[in-house]
């Protein structure tokens, strides 16, 4: 492949935003993003309490983190329709596929996690916390192996993170997509201050081949700027223009999202 002489700088700055030992780097992480669906009988409350109160601090002893949480405002999602709304995404993040197969163990095993699970697990049938879970599952790329949340994130209150799926019509397109964050498109984002926190291909999950990413903003306005200047930006423009990666992308979800006061990102 022909890597243009702007990439490897570029690539550079990726690595030295993501701190990790050569060990870590070796291996790609691993994520579940998990969308708690709430319907019209379901218990929001309940479940933040849940996630807030026993999940996550359970998945901290089991040393698995940080876990992100997350409201899907409809104020920030004015187009949406309704069709994606009215749910909590939580993102858990694996350093191996071995801590995902151990923690449903750990967690039936664990005391204190039964405990400050109770009144959620022993919910009646027909009063349940949410209506269902969608569930994928994420390697992540080359272009970022470790997850990322920079230093000084969670100070900011007014901070918005965008979660967007990139779907393709076949694995041939799926596998030119993800080669084009792994050879450029990543380090476009940094320049435009699109700042990523874990980008993965999808595994496993209901809409696939794909790829899936979180980014994070100042505020909101400042998302709005950001993708603009993505945009307009010159190196987007020779990448975008790459015969090879025509029509790697058939649909695109993307969610704009807000930190539960509990998220760990």
């Amino acid at each position: 492949m022909n890597h243009r002489p702007w990439l490897s700088a570029a690539v550079l700055a990726v690595l030295a935003c993501v701190p990790m030992t050569s060990t870590q780097a070796d291996e790609p992480e691993l994520y579940e993003v998990r969308h708690y669906i709430l319907g019209e009988q379901s218990d929001a409350q309940a479940l933040d309490q849940y996630l807030a109160d026993a999940l996550i601090p359970a998945l901290q002893r089991q040393e698995i983190g940080p876990v992100g949480a997350f409201a899907y405002p409809e104020s920030l999602n004015p187009n949406d329709n309704k069709r994606l709304s009215d749910r909590v995404v939580v993102v858990i993040p694996y350093k191996n596929a071995a801590d995902i197969a151990k923690t449903a163990a750990a967690l039936s095993s664990d005391t204190q996690y039964l405990q400050d699970a109770d009144a959620y697990l022993q919910r009646a049938h027909n009063e349940p916390a949410f209506q269902r879970i969608q569930t994928e599952l994420l390697v992540a790329m080359d272009c970022m192996k470790q997850l990322n949340v920079p230093s000084g994130t969670l100070d900011n209150p007014d901070r918005v993170y965008e979660l967007r799926l990139y779907e393709s019509a076949n694995e041939r397109l799926a596998a030119k997509k993800v080669d084009m964050f792994n050879n450029g498109e990543v380090p476009i984002f940094l320049d435009c201050d699109i700042q990523p926190i874990f980008i993965g291909q999808c595994l496993v999950g209901p809409q696939q081949p794909s790829l899936t990413y979180l980014t994070v903003y100042e505020n909101d306005e400042a998302r709005n700027e950001a993708w603009k200047a993505f945009r307009v930006h010159p190196d987007w423009k020779v990448l975008s223009k790459d015969k090879q990666y025509a029509n790697t992308v058939s649909r695109i979800d993307k969610l704009v999202l807000t930190p539960k006061p509990y998220s760990q990102m």
